[in-house]
């Protein structure tokens, strides 16, 4: 009887620990605007999966017009991640990537444009190739996806040059950026990424 009851409390802590790992695996909805290659998006999504994520790449939607900012003709990065983070479920993290110019407000500044906006710790977040390095487009553009979902995992801005979580402070510094440091990796691996 003894043998019995060992057996099953084995298959049932096997079980939970299945159901565990299951659960804690990242998934990462990747969400084009516009006339975003597909092409570019599934290699990204591909990227991503290296990282230890469950990918879901959606087909591309038109960005919606209320998230529009004509004093300077560009979107806002705040206004798409209100819209996206209603498209997505609590245990997910939707990134839209987009080639249009976004913004945010910056302290006193009201419309400051950005490569990439994600809340911390958030559900969503907006990545942009307008401000990247054309002829390092898809190294760039990873770059800042990781790093708006670094934000959007809880990590802050790293004080590192060569971390992929450092604030680019209104340039591209993202040919300096190396890979997360040992402090950011950690926290990451802790959330399940693999590294």
């Amino acid at each position: 009887m003894r043998i019995l009851i060992a057996i099953f409390l084995t298959l049932l802590l096997s079980q939970s620990a299945c159901k565990h790992s299951k659960e804690s695996r990242r998934v990462i909805v990747l969400q084009p605007f516009s006339k975003f290659l597909q092409e570019e998006a599934q290699h990204i999504a591909t990227q991503i999966r290296l990282l230890g994520a469950e990918v879901i790449l959606k087909d591309n939607i038109n960005i919606p017009k209320s998230c529009y900012y004509s004093p300077r003709d560009r979107y806002r990065a705040d206004s798409l991640i209100r819209y996206l983070s209603k498209r997505v479920g609590k245990d997910s993290i939707i990134a839209g990537i987009l080639n249009e110019d976004i913004s945010t407000t910056k302290g006193d500044i009201q419309d400051w444009g950005v490569m990439g906006l994600g809340y911390r710790p958030g559900n969503a977040c907006i990545i942009s190739s307008f401000r990247i390095n054309k002829s390092k487009r898809a190294e760039q553009l990873y770059k800042v996806i990781v790093h708006e979902l670094g934000h959007s995992e809880g990590l802050d801005h790293c004080p590192e040059k060569t971390c992929l979580m450092r604030d680019a402070e209104g340039g591209n510094p993202l040919n300096e950026e190396k890979g997360f440091c040992e402090r950011c990796t950690a926290y990451l691996k802790r959330k399940g990424w693999n590294f």
